[in-house]
Parts: C-alpha cells; sequence; structure tokens
C-alpha cells in the first residue's frame, strides 16, 4: 500500500521530505477522537523520544477550545534507506478502468466472500468489469458496464501499450477476496476518483484519489 498527502512542508524547500515508521493502530486511535472537531494538527516532536503529535480541537459551549494531544512514537527512517521506501510504479497493465461506486463493490464482494476464498476481477477497454466466484458448486458473476476508460499516456507522450488491445479482449487476474474485502471495508469516504489497473494473471493495482490524499493498493495475483 502506498499513500501520499501532499499539504505538509518541511523546513526548507530542498528538504521537504522526512520518511517515518509507525504503529497504524496508535495513529488510528489518536485519529478517533477528531471525528467531531474544529481542527487536527499533526506535527513532528521530540518528546524523549520523537513522536508524531496530534492536537484535536474539539467543540466547546464554552468561549475556551478543548484540545486533545495525543504523542505517538514514530521512527525516523534515515536518509541512505529512502530508496527501500519509493513510490512504486504504475505497472505495465492490460486493461484500465474506472471503478464503479466503492459501496456497491462492497457490497457485492462481502456477499461473494461467503463463497468463495476467490475472486476473479475482468475488465476491458469497453468500460466493462466482470466480479466472479467459481467453485464445484456455484457460479456467480457480477456485471459493471459504461464505467469508462483512463486515458493514460507515457513520459515521451506515447499512447499507453493498453490502448492497442482489443476493445472487447478482457484482462483477468484472480486474487485473494479478504485482501480485496479489507481495502474496500477501509475506505469510509467515497473518493473522488477509483480506478483499477489489471495486468494479467500477475496483479491489481488500484489507485483511490480524494482531494489533496492519494491511496494506492497492489493485490498479487493468486497462482
Amino acid at each position: 500500500m502506498w499513500c501520499e498527502l501532499c499539504q505538509m512542508e518541511g523546513v526548507a524547500a530542498e528538504h521537504n521530505e522526512i520518511y517515518l515508521e509507525l504503529v497504524p493502530e496508535n495513529l488510528s486511535r489518536a485519529l478517533k477522537t477528531a471525528q467531531s472537531a474544529k481542527a487536527v494538527k499533526i506535527k513532528l516532536t521530540n518528546k524523549h523520544c520523537p513522536c508524531l503529535r496530534v492536537a484535536v480541537e474539539l467543540p466547546s459551549l464554552s468561549s475556551s477550545s478543548r484540545i486533545v494531544t495525543h504523542d505517538i512514537p514514530v521512527g525516523v527512517i534515515p536518509r541512505r534507506l529512502w530508496n527501500d521506501f519509493r513510490e512504486p510504479s504504475v505497472p505495465d497493465f492490460d486493461v484500465s478502468i474506472y471503478l464503479p461506486v466503492l459501496k456497491t463493490m462492497k457490497s457485492v464482494v462481502e456477499r461473494m466472500k461467503n463463497l468463495s476464498n476467490s475472486i476473479v476481477i475482468e475488465a476491458n477497454l469497453n468500460g466493462e468489469m466482470n466480479l466472479k466466484i467459481e467453485t464445484d458448486l456455484v457460479s456467480v458473476t457480477t456485471h459493471f458496464k459504461d464505467l469508462g476508460n483512463p486515458p493514460w499516456t507515457s513520459e515521451d507522450g506515447c499512447q499507453s501499450s493498453a490502448q492497442d488491445r482489443d476493445l472487447e479482449s478482457m484482462a483477468e487476474a484472480r486474487i485473494d477476496i479478504k485482501k480485496l474485502q479489507q481495502l474496500l471495508a477501509g475506505q469510509q469516504v467515497n473518493p473522488t476518483k477509483a480506478l483499477c489497473n489489471i495486468v494479467s494473471k500477475r496483479i491489481v493495482h488500484f489507485i483511490l484519489l480524494h482531494e489533496d490524499v492519494s491511496l494506492q493498493y497492489f493485490i498479487p495475483a493468486l497462482a
């Protein structure tokens, strides 16, 4: 998984990055108090050890504000290791397609997971995507149409190689259905844009965009 937030500032324009590692549950617990907050500020502090300080300003009936502060211990990753944490490159996909409304997709996947441990995602360049499960006892397919396909271009301005495919030809990958369910269950806000790139029988790459936050998920195909 790769997450990027574009609102943070460094000490100077030429030194505007810092890489941290933390326990996700600690950050999640801190942000639960911010659900009705007026404002949330996050900054890096050094309180006995490096900490990510989350200051939550809560609504108050009086003129004075209430601020709840959480100090989350973090590890600072040295610069020599930064190459291990670079943003992953977009794979050379066979098909790229916009996803349907995630709530709809989530309800479909939740029903299917009771029938199978894996799910096949297939899509083409004609805006069609199918979710399929196949077992010895049952075969179920949900069809989505008119989703649209993103107009990808390479860095040199040429069209993506995926555009050379037959429009009706399906690219597919079988993945762990629980991993897909976890991805969909974690989306509290429906993103502005959500798309899926499929490398046939190798990987499914999801990109979710919402305002200033981008999330990428890579789910490898099952053998």
